[in-house]
């Protein structure tokens, strides 16, 4: 980790954007998300990413998303990541700028993924522009290399990062390269924060020594990740094992149909609307919808209603 910026620990879910019915954003259903969130002893957001349709919203409107989320958040137990990351310099300058301005704790970003880096000190040299617009947050690079395609050493963009990047404080890692995580955690012995990007792995990280991690469904079964954890703090890796496993298959349900659409119709189950997909993924059909809950009531997990 860096000198300056404490880690972050424990569970940040990645929250869906709220949107009404014909996909204008919904902002005061942010509310209701933090609530749900406190609720259930979560440590933070990550906002506007993949899970928060970012590349998805305007310029203007990931701004709004990321100061509501502030406005929410401030003082209560919740931090605030906002993912910055956009295919122009220009607007993912203007983003990081924004973030800054509001206050959020941290900013990150995913590499360009349409003309993408070619090698380690062209991706840092974009880094390093995005990240001085906000010099007094840490800055977290996006490793997301099923989207991105970049496929660059996450260990030397991290060794190399601090001669470009001042405010480096680590990655949110969601590459299944699990041999890199382990790298990346012991660098340095330990100066990075590296956080745990793949629900479905969690226990891994885990074990590895990962003490922070953000995910899409954390904001749906919290509980499952909590006690996966408490489990492996307790020496119970068969229970942590087994609480892994409900994971995947929730995350099956979901993944079986579209899985960003489903999982928006499972918060509104859960009692927290968020609305549906923005174009052009289509939302699930009521049958649809009901054919979901009765899969995940089958597999354990009871909703409401």
């Amino acid at each position: 980790m860096t000198d300056s910026f404490p880690p972050m620990r424990g569970l940040m879910p990645a929250p869906f954007t709220p949107m009404t019915a014909d996909g204008a954003l919904n902002l005061r259903a942010v509310e209701r998300q933090a609530e749900h969130f406190i609720d259930n002893r979560l440590r933070g957001v990550f906002v506007g990413g993949s899970s928060g349709e970012g590349v998805s919203l305007s310029v203007g409107e990931r701004q709004e998303l990321a100061q509501r989320w502030v406005e929410v958040a401030r003082g209560t137990s919740l931090c605030v990541v906002v993912h910055v990351g956009h295919l122009a310099l220009p607007d993912a300058k203007a983003l990081a700028r924004h973030a800054g301005t509001i206050g959020a704790d941290a900013i990150a970003s995913i590499a360009p993924f349409y003309f993408r880096p070619e090698t380690v000190e062209d991706l840092l040299a974009y880094l390093r522009e995005v990240a001085a617009e906000a010099p007094g947050a840490p800055f977290y690079y996006y490793d997301l290399p099923a989207f991105s395609r970049v496929t660059l050493s996450t260990v030397e963009v991290l060794e190399r990062g601090r001669q470009f990047v001042p405010s480096l404080a680590g990655v949110k890692y969601t590459n299944p390269d699990q041999v890199q995580e382990q790298r990346l955690i012991a660098l340095e012995d330990g100066r990075f924060d590296i956080l745990h990007g793949t629900d479905e792995t969690l226990l891994a990280g885990w074990s590895y020594g990962a003490r922070g991690a953000v995910g899409s469904t954390y904001n749906m079964i919290p509980g499952v990740y909590q006690e996966l954890i408490a489990a492996f703090e307790a020496g119970d890796l068969e229970a942590a094992a087994r609480q892994q496993r409900r994971s995947v298959a929730f995350i099956d349900a979901l993944v079986g149909r579209s899985y960003l659409a489903a999982a928006k119709a499972t918060m509104t189950l859960l009692g927290v609307d968020v609305g549906p997909p923005r174009a052009p993924i289509p939302p699930l059909s009521g049958r649809a919808v009901g054919a979901l809950r009765d899969d995940l009531e089958r597999l354990g997990f009871a909703l409401p209603g």
